[in-house]
């Protein structure tokens, strides 16, 4: 999606097992709804699982990332903590376990060719970990998913098992580490960036720099 007629451009980076980002969404849809003139917002998928995704694409949890039982409790506690201030209904604070690769396939599919569609379909996956606690990675969920929007389900199929739509992510996601993206959500607007699940209010200043 590219600004129109206009329009201030943000570029968000994010992925759908991060917790922050789902809550950083909502926070965006705040700012906008206080906003006065149109934004086009450019996503950019993450692959938060990408240092420990296997050749056969499975997830090896073993791979010691130096985050301990405190730091999930602390990543626990900032959900709830944000949760509350966005006045967010979450399920679940954490998805260690779901790898959003598919989802991400999927998506960026829907992205380049149903832009129109793609926002509902974004934020239906995201509602799908986040609220209904659904599995993200299993292409059976995303093709439901995808059928409820109204986009057609055996096109969503055959973008999870597209290999040259893999390599584009994997691009994609080498890209956004070229760029000094480590960490998701990032949103960056005319070369500042603000990192994190940030308020409204830090949005705008962002944006429009006040």
């Amino acid at each position: 999606m590219s600004a129109t007629n206009g329009a201030d451009r943000l570029t968000i980076y994010a992925d759908y097992v991060c917790p922050f980002c789902y809550l950083g969404k909502q926070s965006l849809e705040q700012y906008r709804e206080r906003r006065e003139e149109p934004l086009e917002v450019e996503w950019h998928p993450f692959d938060l699982r990408r240092d420990k995704r296997r050749e056969d694409g499975s997830i090896d949890h073993s791979v010691d990332e130096g985050k301990d039982d405190d730091y999930f409790e602390q990543a626990r506690e900032n959900v709830r903590r944000l949760q509350a201030e966005y006045d967010v209904e979450m399920s679940q604070a954490l998805a260690i376990e779901v790898d959003s690769l598919p989802a991400q396939q999927a998506s960026w599919y829907v992205f380049q060719h149903y832009p129109d569609e793609w926002p509902a379909f974004d934020a239906t996956i995201y509602e799908a970990l986040w609220q209904a606690e659904r599995d993200i990675g299993d292409p059976d969920v995303l093709v439901s998913l995808a059928a409820d929007t109204g986009l057609p389900a055996n096109e969503i199929r055959d973008a999870i098992e597209d290999d040259g739509l893999r390599a584009e992510l994997e691009n994609l996601f080498t890209d956004a580490h070229q760029r000094g993206i480590t960490g998701v959500p990032t949103f960056v607007h005319d070369g500042y960036a603000a990192r994190g699940a940030v308020p409204p209010a830090q949005l705008e200043r962002l944006l429009e720099g006040e």
